[in-house]
């Protein structure tokens, strides 16, 4: 995914950038410990944005709440919708 985002125009990027921040912030918000405040993931723009998905899908694989079947889903449609 990370070769593909790096491929894409930039208009093309900017126009998913909502939908990488909404799975961004789901995971965030997936592997912030119970009772924490509600995590807010600073958007850092079209060049740091898979960074960002790496950590936190790297996080909600180490989590114990993690559902891998429904990450790989999300990760799968993601990388379809950037084509």
């Amino acid at each position: 995914m990370v070769r593909r985002w790096q491929q894409l125009p930039l208009d093309r990027a900017l126009s998913c950038m909502p939908r990488v921040r909404l799975l961004i912030d789901h995971l965030a918000s997936a592997t912030a410990p119970a009772g924490a405040p509600v995590v807010t993931v600073p958007d850092l723009g079209p060049a740091a944005v898979m960074d960002q998905l790496a950590v936190l899908v790297y996080d909600a694989c180490e989590a114990t709440s993690a559902n891998p079947p429904e990450l790989a889903r999300r990760l799968g449609d993601l990388r379809r919708e950037l084509g």
